[in-house]
């Protein structure tokens, strides 16, 4: 049995910490945010109508509805989100990107996409950063939420 799945794995565990342990210290200095709400923000803001469930937050982040709860409780009071009651049903209700929050998402898109770049600068080029990012996403086709 070959260990390459394996090690593929694990290197890509120990890339993920990396990863977010470099974006995390930006996006708290500069914009005041934990990495996973600043990926809360760029799902509402490609969501249509820029809102979302709950439950669908939940799952394209990969956490608890309870987690989200939690998470989206600061970002409501600071006015980067709010909460929309669905007329029809008033169970359900959505998680909305307000316009205070599609202003600092694009300070944070462009935040990540910088960082990116310096990132892979010295190491790969262009042609293999576009292998490495299609083949992840072919590793998370299925998966609901493009940010990209």
């Amino acid at each position: 049995m070959s260990k390459a799945p394996f090690t593929a794995v694990i290197n890509l565990l120990r890339a993920q910490a990396l990863l977010q342990e470099r974006f995390a210290g930006e996006l708290g200095s500069v914009h005041g945010l934990a990495l996973n709400e600043a990926l809360l923000l760029m799902h509402l803001e490609k969501a249509p109508l820029r809102r979302l469930t709950r439950v669908d937050l939940a799952k394209r982040l990969h956490a608890s509805p309870s987690t989200v709860t939690r998470m989206a409780a600061p970002m409501e009071k600071t006015g980067l989100i709010s909460r929309q009651s669905d007329p029809r049903d008033a169970r359900l209700a959505y998680v909305v990107l307000t316009e205070a929050g599609l202003t600092l998402v694009g300070d944070v898109r462009k935040t990540i996409e910088r960082r990116s770049a310096e990132l892979f600068r010295d190491r790969w080029s262009d042609t293999e950063i576009a292998s490495l990012a299609k083949m992840l996403g072919r590793l998370t086709a299925g998966e609901l939420g493009d940010l990209v």
